[in-house]
C-alpha cells in the first residue's frame, strides 16, 4: 500500500471521470424533464422526479453486484461490463414509447454505472489509506461535483439545437472515450495474490466483516442522511427555479452556482485534510450543515419562499457545507475496510444510496409550492448525522 503522500495526477484524474459519467448521466438530464413528462403525456410534475431518484435507486443495488464480484475477479472487468449495461439502459431510455420503461431503463443505466463509481472508490483504497486516502477522494468528489456546474447547461444545448434523446447518445459517446482511456491507462489495482475466492457467500462473509467496524457503520449512515438530503434537491431543482422562481432557462446557470459551492469546499477540504484530519472536519462541516438549515426553518416557517438572492445565499452556505462532507465520510467509513474494499465500498454505496431515494422521493413530494419542506428535510437529516458523531465520541471514550 502507498501511504506516502505521494500521486499519479492521471490516475486522480481517471478516477474522477469514472465517477463523472455518473454524475452527466443525471445533471445533464435535469433540463429535459418537462420535455420528457411531455412526450410520455406525463400530468404530474413530480412524477418527472423519478427519472433522477430512480436512477439512484439502480446504483444503490448495482454495487452490490459489482463491488464483492470485483474483490475475487479484479476492478477492471467490473468497470467493462458495467458500461456495457450502461449502453443497454441508454438504448432502452432512447426508444421506448412508455414512461414506465423509460424509468426501468434508468434503474438499469443507475446499475450498470454503479459499477465506475463503487470501482473508483475501491481502487483509491487500494491504492491510500488514512488521511491522505481522504484527500485523494476529495479531489476526486470535487471534479464529479463539478460536473453540475456544466452538465445542465450542456444538456440545456442538447434540447435546443436537437432532442432529449440526443442527450443520451451524448453521454453514451462520452462514457465511451472514459473507458478507452481507462483501459489504455490504468493497470489493474488488485493483484491476484489479493483477491478474494469466490463463493455464492461471499457478500454475506463480507457484510459481517463490515458491520464488525461501528466507524464503517456510522459513517455509512450519515452518508445516507446527507446523500438524501441533496438528492432532494437534484430531483426538485428544476421545480424549484423554473416554476416557483420561473426562471425558465436560467436554470442551468443557477444550477452551475449551488455546484461550484460544492466544488469550491471540496477543494478547500483537499487543501486542510491533511492538517487538520478528516473526522474533526466532517464534524464540524455536520454541525454547519445543521446550523444552517435550521436557521433558514426558523426564519421562513411560514413557507412563502423568499427573495431568489435570499435563496441562493442559503444553498451556497448549505452546499459549502456539504462539500465537506461527501469525501470524508465516505474516507472514514472505508478506512478499516481496505482488506474488502470492494465489498466495503459496495455496501457503503448500497445502504447510503437505498436510505437516500426514499427520502428523496417523500420529501421532494412536498417541494411543490415552497421550498420549505427541502430546509426541513437538510435540518431533520443533519441533526441526525450530528447524533451520530455524539454517539462516537461517547463510545470512544
Amino acid at each position: 500500500m502507498q501511504n506516502q503522500p505521494i500521486y499519479k495526477k492521471e490516475f486522480i484524474a481517471l478516477m474522477a471521470s469514472l465517477m463523472s459519467i455518473v454524475a452527466i448521466s443525471i445533471d445533464a438530464l435535469l433540463p429535459a424533464l418537462p420535455e420528457i413528462g411531455a412526450a410520455f403525456n406525463v400530468t404530474n410534475p413530480a412524477e418527472n422526479q423519478k427519472l433522477i431518484t430512480m436512477i439512484f435507486l439502480g446504483l444503490g443495488f448495482g454495487q452490490l453486484i459489482f463491488g464483492p464480484l470485483s474483490d475475487s475477479f479484479g476492478r477492471k472487468p467490473m468497470v467493462y461490463i458495467g458500461f456495457a449495461i450502461f449502453v443497454i439502459a441508454s438504448f432502452i431510455c432512447i426508444t421506448t414509447k412508455s414512461f414506465e420503461m423509460m424509468i426501468f431503463g434508468r434503474i438499469l443505466q443507475g446499475i450498470g454505472l454503479s459499477s465506475p463509481r463503487t470501482i473508483s472508490i475501491a481502487m483509491i483504497r487500494d491504492s491510500f489509506s488514512g488521511d491522505l486516502m481522504a484527500k485523494i477522494l476529495s479531489i476526486v468528489v470535487m471534479f464529479f461535483i463539478l460536473i453540475p456546474i456544466v452538465a445542465p447547461t450542456f444538456g440545456q444545448l442538447l434540447l435546443n439545437l436537437f432532442d432529449w434523446q440526443t442527450i443520451f447518445y451524448a453521454n453514451v459517446i462520452f462514457g465511451a472515450f472514459i473507458l478507452l482511456w481507462f483501459w489504455k491507462r490504468q493497470p489493474e489495482t488488485l493483484t491476484k495474490q489479493k483477491r478474494i475466492k469466490f463463493t455464492p457467500t461471499i457478500f454475506l462473509t463480507g457484510l459481517k466483516e463490515f458491520i464488525r467496524y461501528k466507524e464503517a457503520v456510522a459513517f455509512t449512515l450519515t452518508s445516507g442522511f446527507i446523500t438524501g438530503s441533496f438528492m432532494v434537491y437534484l430531483s426538485t431543482s428544476q421545480q424549484i427555479f423554473q416554476v416557483q422562481y420561473d426562471l425558465g432557462e436560467l436554470f442551468p446557470y443557477i444550477f452551475a452556482s449551488t455546484a461550484f459551492a460544492v466544488g469550491f469546499s471540496t477543494f478547500t477540504n483537499s487543501r486542510f485534510v491533511m492538517r487538520f484530519g478528516s473526522y474533526n472536519i466532517a464534524y464540524y462541516a455536520t454541525i454547519a450543515f445543521f446550523a444552517v438549515s435550521l436557521l433558514y426553518v426558523i426564519l421562513f416557517y411560514s413557507g412563502v419562499n423568499p427573495s431568489l438572492p435570499v435563496l441562493m445565499l442559503f444553498f451556497l452556505m448549505q452546499f459549502f457545507a456539504i462539500g465537506f462532507l461527501f469525501g470524508n465520510y465516505r474516507s472514514l467509513a472505508m478506512q478499516p475496510l481496505g482488506h474488502i474494499a470492494g465489498i466495503g465500498a459496495a455496501i457503503n454505496g448500497f445502504v447510503s444510496t437505498v436510505m437516500a431515494v426514499p427520502i428523496a422521493n417523500y420529501i421532494g413530494s412536498f417541494v411543490t409550492t415552497s421550498v420549505l419542506p427541502l430546509f426541513i428535510g437538510f435540518s431533520v437529516f443533519g441533526f441526525l448525522a450530528l447524533l451520530i458523531f455524539v454517539f462516537l465520541k461517547l463510545s470512544n471514550r
